[in-house]
């Protein structure tokens, strides 16, 4: 007779629970789909446009197999591969993981290109506004500087300009067009440059020499970054330390006495206390990189 009350409460229970979960998923039903849609068609719209961005052209389609083969397909290969090893919830558990850090990755990857490449056009622009502010006092107008330095810059920087001349040659005017820079080149120097050329193409007055000044502000910058750099390199570097030490008194532990360490890798609670340790390690270096960062 217990039994039988203790089955019915469970399943009042799980009735309970299911009509919550409906319920809410009924409520935010809209805000579910656009999440939905944001991990998947959205992913790879944003990895498109930023593939676009690095001039890397790769078809749409492909792009959508490789998602699909980086996180279903290791997924699946890692669960296929541990249940012929006798070991499925296992299986379950680590392709679920590389699945969903599989997905991820691409995008973790594209923004580091991203932030790179936007990092090399920051370095070459003291050259450039250089190069441009020349070429004015040699009496050329403003699209026959930027020309200049298409053909003698090297890339990313030629890239961006040329993109600008292209905009400029089919009509659109050259402020707006030196707007668009700063929506695909996000950085205080770019605002600072074209504010300056906006305003100064409207107002009128010397634009070699606003370069001149805008070129001794970002040298004190890069100045400036650079010493800020030396002085977080040692907190980066016993960030990674950190970081780095569980994985090598892990491995020491397993070559002194790997009886003791097996369980750890053969065991689902032994794996999920290994993924937490990763989860909360990863979360440190995170944390530790961040403190260590500092913007000017």
């Amino acid at each position: 007779m217990s039994v039988f009350i203790d089955l019915i409460q469970l399943k009042g229970l799980i009735f309970v629970v299911g009509a919550m979960v409906f319920a809410l998923s009924y409520k935010y039903s809209i805000n579910i789909f656009e999440w939905v849609e944001q991990q998947t068609y959205g992913t790879r719209t944003y990895i498109m446009e930023k593939l676009e961005f690095l001039f890397i052209e790769i078809p749409q389609d492909r792009l959508t197999y490789i998602l699909l083969g980086s996180s279903v397909g290791v997924g699946a290969f890692v669960f296929l591969l541990m249940g012929i090893l006798g070991s499925w919830i296992i299986g379950i558990i680590l392709g679920g993981i590389l699945a969903f850090i599989g997905f991820k990755a691409p995008r973790i990857i594209v923004n580091y290109l991203v932030e790179k490449r936007i990092k090399t056009y920051s370095s070459q622009m003291v050259d450039a506004l250089q190069l441009l502010s020349n070429g004015i006092r040699a009496g050329l107008s403003v699209p026959q500087a930027l020309g200049m330095i298409v053909d003698e810059m090297p890339a990313p920087i030629s890239q961006e300009f040329n993109i600008i001349l292209q905009q400029n040659r089919i009509g659109m005017p050259l402020e707006e067009c030196f707007e668009n820079l700063t929506k695909r080149v996000p950085t205080e120097d770019n605002d600072m440059f074209v504010s300056s050329v906006n305003i100064l193409r409207e107002t009128g007055g010397n634009l070699a020499e606003t370069f001149d000044t805008i070129v001794d502000v970002i040298r004190e910058r890069v100045r400036l970054q650079q010493k800020i750099d030396t002085f977080t390199a040692q907190g980066m570097f016993q960030g990674m330390v950190i970081g780095a030490m569980p994985y090598a008194l892990g491995l020491i532990y397993y070559l002194q006495d790997p009886a003791s360490m097996t369980p750890l890798f053969t065991t689902i609670i032994g794996f999920i206390m290994l993924f937490f340790a990763v989860l909360f390690d990863l979360a440190g270096i995170y944390v530790i990189m961040k403190i260590v960062k500092i913007k000017i």
